[in-house]
C-alpha cells in the first residue's frame, strides 16, 4: 500500500510494528478508556459513532492494526496510515485529500488515560475514523483535505508546529523531566506570543479544530458529539456537556477564536448538519489566496518566505520562493519573480527542461496584455501572432500595456491545450515601466511566462515528486521507554489476566492465584485490580478483598480515585458494546 501514496508523504509514514510497540498496559488501557467511552457516549454522541466503531474495525477489546482497519475503510472509501505523531498540517491535510486517515502510533499512558495532549491512537481511530461512516462527514474530511492544501503558510507556522510538537512529545513521555517540560512550554509559549497575523493554515485549522475535532452538531440546546477530540476523550466528552462551556452557532467567525491543544475547551462550535460544515468551508475557501488571485495573494506568497506556487491564466504554475512584485497604480500585478529553485509545470506536471536544476537562481515575468493584441496573449493564434511580428527565430518586441518591454530572439514557444505558455528568447532585454533593467541578455536565456492575470497562489510546489518542499520529518521522534524489571513484570501479569479473560477458562483458584502475584508484583497498579474485579464476579470473598483494595488505592489521589470509581460503575452497571466482527 505505501507504494500507493506519493513519494514525498513517505516520508511521514510510519511502521506499527504492533507486538512490540504496544504492552499489555498498553491494552489494558484501551480496554478500560474504550469500555468507558462507549458507556459515557451511548446518549451524547452522533448516532453513527457506534455504526462507525464496527464499520472501521475497532474492537473495544484491543488496539487496532493498521491491517485491521483497511481492511473495513476500503469499503467505505478510504485508507489509513500510521505516523509518529504530529507531521505537518500540509501533508496530514493532503493524506486526507486522497481519502487516506493519519493514524498516531502511540498509545496514551495510563496517567494519561482522561486526556492526552500528544496525538495517540485512542485519538486518531476511535475519535476519527468512525464517523467517516456518515457520507456527508466522508466528503467533508476529504473537502478539507482539498482545501487545507492550498492554505498558505508561513516561516512562523513552521515554527510552532515544531514547539507543540516538542511539547506534545514532553508531556506524554513518563521519563520527561519537570526541566524539559518546562523548556518545552516556555518554547511554544515564546512563539505564540510573537506577533505574527495568523496565515490561512492557521485560521484554517481553527475550523478544523472546532469542527473536525471539537464539533457538535443539532442546536445549541439540543447537540450531539462528533468531534475526534471530544469522542476520544473520557474528561471532555463528559465536562463538554456541561453548561459552563459556552454552545455557540456554527459559522465562518470560528476562524477568528483560538484553542489550545493542552487544556480543556471554554466553548464549542455547533453544526446544523455535515452538509453545514461544508457550506462554512466554502465560504471561508472563497476568501482564499488559491481562489483569488491577484496581486494581494502574491504579496502574502512573498510575506510567508515559503515556497509556493502562482499560477497564470494560461495555466502555467511557477513555484519558488517569491520575492519579487511590481504593480501598476490600479494594484494590479505586472511583474513577479523568484528567488533559488523554481520549477515551472502546467496541471501540476512538470514542463520538461523546467525543473529546479535549470531554474536554480530564481525566475521573473510580466504579467499582463500586450498593447494592441485585443485578446490575452495566451489565447493568441499563429495568424495573430504574425500579425504583430512575432515569429520564430526573429527578433521580437514585446510591449505590455503595464510599460514593460521585452526584446529579444524569440527561439520558442510552448504550449498545451493550444494555450502559449511560455516563449523562450535569446539575446534578450527586459525593462520595467520606468526603465529599471529586470532581465539582460549575458544572463542566458530569458524564459517569459504568459498570462494576463495570476489566478491562484498557493504553498509548496505544483509537481511535488520533482520538487519537494514539504518541512522534512521532524527529526524529534516521539520517546520509546526503556521498561524496567517492575515493569516487565506488570505487564505479565496483564497478559496472564487477558489470556485468562480471552480463554473465557477461569476459575476461583486461578483468579486468586493472580491476585496474589498482582499484591506481589504490581500492587500499586489499580487497573490490573479492577480487571481482577471483572473476573471475580459479585459477592465472592476474592471481589469482596479486590473492592476494598481498590478503595485504598482510591486514596492515592484523586484521578485515581476517579477512575476507579468509574471503572466500578461500569461493572456494576454494564452495558454493550458493539463489535467490529458485526460489521
Amino acid at each position: 500500500m505505501l507504494a500507493k501514496i506519493p513519494e514525498h508523504l513517505q516520508q511521514f509514514i510510519a511502521e506499527q510494528d504492533y507486538h512490540r510497540r504496544y504492552t499489555p498496559r498498553d491494552q489494558a488501557v484501551w480496554r478500560y478508556a474504550m469500555h468507558q467511552l462507549v458507556a459515557q457516549l451511548k446518549d451524547s454522541a452522533h448516532p453513527v459513532y457506534f455504526e462507525g466503531l464496527a464499520r472501521t474495525g475497532i474492537s473495544v477489546e484491543h488496539i487496532p492494526s493498521i491491517d485491521e482497519m483497511n481492511a473495513c475503510l476500503a469499503d467505505l472509501g478510504w485508507r489509513a496510515v500510521v505516523v509518529d505523531g504530529f507531521i505537518p498540517p500540509q501533508a496530514f491535510m493532503e493524506l486526507q485529500q486522497n481519502r487516506i486517515l493519519a493514524i498516531a502510533l502511540d498509545m496514551r499512558s495510563i496517567d494519561h488515560i482522561l486526556y492526552t495532549p500528544a496525538p495517540d491512537i485512542i485519538h486518531e481511530s476511535a475519535g476519527h475514523a468512525p464517523i467517516i461512516a456518515d457520507e456527508e462527514y466522508s466528503d467533508y474530511l476529504q473537502r478539507f483535505g482539498e482545501v487545507g492544501v492550498k492554505a498558505m503558510y508561513n516561516r512562523h507556522d513552521v515554527a510552532l508546529y515544531e514547539a507543540i510538537r516538542e511539547l506534545s512529545i514532553v508531556k506524554e513521555a513518563p521519563d520527561s523531566t519537570a526541566a524539559e517540560i518546562a523548556a518545552a512550554e516556555a518554547e511554544l509559549k515564546r512563539c505564540a506570543s510573537i506577533d505574527h497575523p495568523p496565515s490561512e493554515m492557521a485560521l484554517l485549522g481553527r475550523l478544523h479544530w472546532w469542527t473536525v475535532e471539537y464539533g457538535l452538531v443539532g442546536s445549541p440546546e439540543e447537540y450531539q458529539l462528533f468531534g475526534a477530540g471530544l469522542l476520544s476523550s473520557l474528561g471532555e466528552s463528559e465536562s463538554c456537556l456541561s453548561p459552563d462551556v459556552e454552545k455557540l452557532p456554527l459559522t465562518a467567525a470560528a476562524i477568528l477564536t483560538t484553542y489550545d491543544i493542552t487544556c480543556q475547551q471554554p466553548q464549542l462550535f455547533v453544526t446544523k448538519s455535515c452538509r453545514h460544515l461544508t457550506q462554512v468551508l466554502d465560504e471561508y475557501a472563497e476568501t482564499m489566496c488559491y481562489r483569488k488571485g491577484g496581486a494581494d495573494a502574491v504579496q502574502v506568497a512573498i510575506d510567508s518566505e515559503v515556497v509556493a506556487t502562482c499560477e497564470y491564466s494560461s495555466g502555467l504554475q511557477v513555484s519558488g520562493r517569491f520575492n519579487r512584485l511590481l504593480t501598476n497604480v490600479l494594484g494590479q500585478a505586472i511583474y513577479i519573480g523568484t528567488e533559488g529553485p523554481t520549477q515551472l509545470a502546467y496541471r501540476d506536471q512538470e514542463l520538461y527542461g523546467h525543473g529546479i536544476h535549470y531554474h536554480a537562481a530564481g525566475f521573473g515575468s510580466p504579467v499582463g496584455r500586450l498593447c494592441n493584441l485585443m485578446k490575452p496573449l495566451e489565447d493568441a493564434s499563429e495568424y495573430e501572432l504574425q500579425a504583430m511580428n512575432i515569429r520564430r527565430h526573429e527578433p521580437v518586441v514585446l510591449e505590455f500595456l503595464s510599460g514593460i518591454t521585452v526584446t529579444g530572439v524569440l527561439d520558442s514557444i510552448t504550449k498545451q491545450n493550444h494555450r502559449i505558455l511560455l516563449m523562450s528568447f535569446s539575446d534578450c532585454t527586459v525593462t520595467g515601466p520606468g526603465g529599471e533593467l529586470l532581465f539582460q541578455p549575458d544572463w542566458g536565456q530569458y524564459d517569459m511566462a504568459v498570462g494576463e492575470h495570476v489566478t491562484s497562489v498557493y504553498p509548496g510546489s505544483a509537481d511535488r515528486a520533482r520538487f519537494d518542499v514539504y518541512p522534512p520529518a521532524s527529526c524529534k521522534e516521539t520517546r520509546q521507554v526503556d521498561w524496567t524489571a517492575q515493569d516487565k513484570a506488570e505487564f505479565e501479569l496483564y497478559q496472564r489476566l487477558r489470556e485468562l479473560r480471552e480463554s473465557q477458562q477461569w476459575d476461583e483458584a486461578s483468579l486468586t492465584e493472580l491476585f496474589e502475584a498482582v499484591q506481589a508484583d504490581a500492587p500499586g497498579a489499580w487497573l490490573l485490580w479492577l480487571e481482577l474485579l471483572e473476573l471475580a464476579g459479585p459477592g465472592s470473598t476474592l471481589a469482596l478483598a479486590l473492592r476494598d483494595g481498590l478503595g485504598e488505592l482510591a486514596k492515592t489521589g484523586p484521578e485515581t480515585a476517579l477512575l476507579i470509581e468509574r471503572g466500578i460503575k461500569l461493572l456494576d452497571n454494564p452495558i454493550a458494546v458493539p463489535s467490529a466482527s458485526a460489521a
